[in-house]
């Protein structure tokens, strides 16, 4: 006889709005603000966040608003790694439903794919992804959403709670080989050092934990089978009722495609295994071509890497796959009217 789940994961089946995420991720702010001296309800108001929210995880925030509040808390704190201390404190049970899928896959591979494909259930402003390089694993994640305030803090948060789950599959001891941040190197390394344990790199193109790509085949014996059919059939209920316009999930896969090199038409329509004239007809639907879509999420990636990172205009270009500084100096001026170098200063001033 099938099990019956938890009143907190049933609570899960409601669709998700675009632009919001379950607060499960993110409950440990308030005690963390507590500990560094400040009261919640003074910084959760002044960010314009209903404490309250806080009080049950299967609660919705807004993706902005959770930007918002995660840089007033760093600020407030005088804490300039608030959204990575955060993170540290939550792991598999912040997911709910998912992170029960997660916890009873057959392996850590198959673990992942799941936290990949379904993770928009929980979070409709970025996307996690996996990428397999010869005999290395990239695990990371990535705001799509434009112009949120607090990105730096979000992604430090959300790379510490993928470090948790990654313990949870494989073992307390299990360290990665690399960890990368799509972020300046901040001036205090220790909390990073302390939590990750591993060698650490800034100013990358994107956030993830780099780990051995054998890993992904070991085998999670806690696994319950029948649990994992109830629980894939529950989840298989949350797509159906919250899966969103083609074109948005289009938008939010799409950055990922782009960051690999591989945002074509057609490969997008593989992905989503729909004929690209029927991608096409979708979109001229909304109003959008393809093409528009692209240049839409090569501005938003061009954006944050000068923002929050040092990597240099020619270095962003690279990882747009612009042939040279010259042409995404044209694009971007399209984009903004101004250039990438002055975007830039004008920003930081």
């Amino acid at each position: 006889m099938p099990r019956k789940l938890p009143p907190r994961a049933l609570a899960q089946l409601a669709a998700v709005t675009d632009g919001a995420l379950r607060v499960g991720p993110v409950m440990a702010v308030p005690s963390l603000l507590r500990e560094l001296g400040q009261d919640p309800a003074e910084v959760f108001q002044e960010a314009g966040v209903d404490l309250r929210l806080m009080d049950d995880p299967e609660n919705f925030l807004g993706f902005r608003a959770l930007g918002r509040l995660l840089a007033l808390c760093a600020l407030r704190s005088g804490c300039d790694q608030f959204g990575l201390l955060a993170g540290e404190r939550r792991g598999l049970e912040a997911l709910g439903l998912v992170g029960m899928l997660i916890q009873h896959s057959p392996t850590v591979g198959s673990a992942l794919d799941n936290l990949i494909l379904h993770l928009h259930l929980h979070d409709r402003g970025a996307v996690p992804f996996l990428r397999i390089e010869g005999d290395r694993a990239m695990l990371g994640y990535a705001v799509y959403q434009p112009g949120i305030e607090g990105t730096r803090h979000i992604h430090d948060g959300a790379i510490a709670i993928e470090l948790n789950i990654l313990r949870a599959l494989c073992g307390p001891g299990w360290i990665p080989t690399e960890v990368v941040f799509s972020h300046a190197r901040p001036t205090d390394l220790e909390p990073y050092r302390r939590i990750f344990r591993a060698p650490l790199r800034f100013d990358s193109e994107c956030a993830a934990l780099v780990f051995p790509a054998a890993c992904l085949e070991q085998p999670l014996p806690g696994a319950d089978p029948q649990l994992r059919a109830l629980l894939q059939a529950r989840v298989a209920q949350l797509e159906s009722m919250g899966a969103g316009d083609l074109v948005d999930q289009v938008r939010r896969v799409l950055r990922n495609l782009v960051l690999g090199g591989q945002g074509s038409l057609d490969e997008v329509a593989r992905v989503f295994a729909i004929h690209r004239r029927t991608l096409n007809r979708r979109m001229r639907a909304r109003g959008l071509t393809f093409k528009e879509l692209v240049e839409e999420v090569r501005y938003d990636i061009a954006r944050q890497l000068l923002g929050e990172t040092d990597l240099s205009v020619v270095e962003v270009a690279e990882v747009l796959d612009y042939s040279d500084a010259a042409a995404f100096t044209r694009a971007f001026r399209r984009w903004s009217g101004t250039t990438p170098a002055a975007w830039r200063a004008d920003r930081r001033a």
